[in-house]
């Protein structure tokens, strides 16, 4: 997991980590491929994206996300940051 720097001024960063392993809002307009590996939502008046990015296990290179040896990372970031 990567987790920015304005991420961590949050005052309850464990609760937003919460509310996005519970993320279930995803619907035809802002998932349109059915991957859930991505999501938007306010936290503490303030846009978080979160994104889920797909490495081979060296994590050097991008890799199918059916692949077995797929290494999953999930990045949380301020909009802002993006």
């Amino acid at each position: 997991m990567s987790l920015t720097r304005g991420i961590f001024e949050f005052r309850d960063t464990l609760g937003l980590i919460r509310t996005i392993r519970s993320y279930d809002r995803f619907n035809e307009d802002n998932d349109p491929h059915g991957e859930h590996d991505f999501g938007k939502l306010t936290w503490e008046n303030q846009t978080v994206f979160w994104k889920i990015d797909y490495y081979d296990p060296s994590f050097e290179m991008w890799c199918d996300p059916l692949h077995p040896e797929c290494e999953r990372v999930l990045t949380v970031m301020l909009a802002e940051e993006y």
